[in-house]
């Protein structure tokens, strides 16, 4: 069985209200991702602050959303529980 699952790579983040970030992906898509379960653990407090929040930033390569060194989302996290938008 072949585990190794590639996912689309992160192109472009928008920090949106509500602490929800809209991810572009390089095939296209166009996701929102709800981070309000992630400000739950105590590791993602500070994204609660808005400023950091909005400080959110594309990962060199595509291969997560991060705000620091120790805070990222993966981009197979993204697109697995992001929700897809119409971009047009």
């Amino acid at each position: 069985m072949n585990t190794d699952t590639t996912f689309p790579k992160v192109q472009s983040v928008e920090a949106l209200s509500g602490k929800r970030l809209r991810v572009g992906f390089d095939n296209g898509v166009t996701k929102v991702y709800d981070c309000a379960g992630l400000l739950e653990n105590e590791a993602f407090a500070l994204r609660e602050e808005d400023a950091f929040f909005r400080a959110a930033r594309v990962e060199t390569g595509g291969y997560a959303v991060v705000w620091s060194d120790r805070m990222d989302v993966a981009e197979s996290e993204l697109w697995i529980h992001g929700v897809t938008v119409d971009s047009a």
